[in-house]
């Protein structure tokens, strides 16, 4: 069995969609629009099979995304190397993404950052 995809709604589906093209080397399919429910949503593909689904829809509730909560939390991508993990958090900080860790050894055994990205959604970058 594997996960087929994650999706997540996001008030700006083409700063979402270029955010994991730009950062991450996402591949994104073209825009299916619903035009009766208002429903638009893409599909980011990465290289080892991965996707993420980004949707928008009429009527979304935005709440506030405290990082300590119970449910989803963060999506992780895996860049190769530490060099990676340092040059990417540095560009993604340089162009004005919070840094909430990192770039560091976890506990458990990971070298990691944690970034707030898209609409105050967590990114974890590792190895």
């Amino acid at each position: 069995m594997k996960i087929e995809h994650i999706a997540m709604y996001v008030n700006d589906p083409e700063a979402a969609k270029e955010f994991f093209i730009t950062y991450l080397g996402g591949r994104s399919n073209k825009m299916y629009h619903n035009k009766e429910t208002g429903f638009r949503s893409y599909f980011i593909s990465f290289d080892d099979g991965a996707r993420l689904e980004i949707m928008n829809k009429p009527g979304l509730s935005d709440t506030e995304k405290d990082v300590n909560r119970t449910g989803f939390i963060h999506i992780a991508f895996s860049v190769g190397s530490k060099a990676n993990v340092d040059k990417l958090t540095a560009d993604l900080k340089n162009n004005g993404y919070e840094v909430l860790s990192g770039p560091r050894m976890t506990g458990d055994g990971y070298y990691e950052s944690s970034i707030i990205a898209i609409e105050g959604n967590l990114i974890e970058i590792t190895i």
